[in-house]
C-alpha cells in the first residue's frame, strides 16, 4: 500500500535569507512569481500523495493564509511550533496527525524530485525505519556525506569539509516508521544529530538514491538560480 501522507517542514527561519526576505518563512520565498513552497506541493501531487502536514512556526499565517486546508488535490492540516522544537521535535509532533504507521517529510526549502513510490518499495523490501533519499554531489562541502554499504544502508554520516568533494549527500527527503519518532521522549530535538548520527547504528536506515533535479534553498546564490531552474527542468 503506497503511503499518502507527507510531513512537509515549513517552520524554517531563513537566517541567511532574512536579509533578501525579512518579512516571511523561507518556503515562501517567490519563485517566478509563486511561493516556493507551491513546487514543493505541486511535486507530492505528481507523487500520488493525498494528505499533507505542514509544520509551521516562523511567520507562520503567510503559509496558513495563502494554503488554507486544501490545495489542488491535497488536503492540508498543520501543526504549530509555538517555540522552536528543532527537526526532530516538530517531525514527532506532526506525527499525531499521520494515519498510518509512516510519513515522508520533505524539507519545506528544497526541491528534489525523487520517485516516491521506487522510494517506498525500497523502504518496504529492506524493512527499513528510516529511509533517505540521496544524492551524488561533485562538491559535498556544504552538505557533509552519507556513508552507505554495498547493500545501500546506512553507516555513518559526515561532518561538512569542503576537502571531501564527491560523495553522497542527504537530499532532505525521508520516509519515517511512526514508531520512530515516538520512541524520543524529548520535546525538543535534531532529526539529524539525535536520530541520524547518533542512532543509525541502532535503527535500520536504508539509502535511496536518485539523481533526480535538486536545489536547496539555502543561500541567497541559490535563491536567485531557483527563479529559472525549476521551471527549466519542468519543461
Amino acid at each position: 500500500m503506497n503511503t499518502k501522507e507527507a510531513i512537509v517542514l515549513a517552520g524554517g527561519l531563513g537566517t541567511r535569507l532574512q536579509a533578501m526576505l525579512p518579512d516571511i518563512p523561507k518556503c515562501m520565498a517567490p519563485v517566478n512569481g509563486k511561493p516556493f513552497l507551491t513546487y514543493v506541493l505541486d511535486y507530492l501531487i505528481i507523487q500520488d500523495i493525498s494528505k499533507v502536514i505542514l509544520s509551521v512556526g516562523f511567520r507562520k499565517e503567510h503559509i496558513i493564509n495563502c494554503f488554507g486546508d486544501k490545495y489542488s488535490s491535497l488536503s492540508i492540516d498543520y501543526t504549530i511550533e509555538n517555540e522552536p522544537l528543532g527537526t526532530g521535535g516538530a517531525i514527532k509532533l506532526a506525527m499525531n496527525q499521520v494515519n498510518g504507521r509512516n510519513a515522508f517529510v520533505i524539507n519545506g526549502d528544497t526541491y528534489f524530485v525523487p520517485d516516491l513510490k521506487q522510494m517506498q518499495e525500497t523502504h518496504e523490501k529492506c524493512s527499513a525505519d528510516i529511509s533517505i533519499a540521496v544524492k551524488q554531489l561533485s562538491e559535498t562541502g556544504r552538505y557533509g556525506t552519507v556513508i552507505i554499504d554495498e547493500n545501500g544502508a546506512i553507516q555513518d554520516f559526515r561532518e561538512k569539509d569542503p576537502k571531501i568533494g564527491a560523495g553522497l549527500i542527504n537530499g532532505g527527503i525521508y520516509l519515517i516508521n511512526k514508531n520512530v519518532m515516538e520512541g524520543f521522549k524529548e520535546k525538543k530535538f535534531s532529526l539529524e544529530n539525535e536520530v541520524f548520527k547518533k542512532s543509525c547504528r541502532l535503527l535500520k536506515m536504508q539509502a535511496f538514491q536518485s539523481n533526480a533535479f535538486f536545489l536547496d534553498m539555502g543561500i541567497p546564490a541559490d535563491y536567485i538560480k531557483a527563479q529559472n531552474m525549476i521551471n527549466d527542468q519542468k519543461r
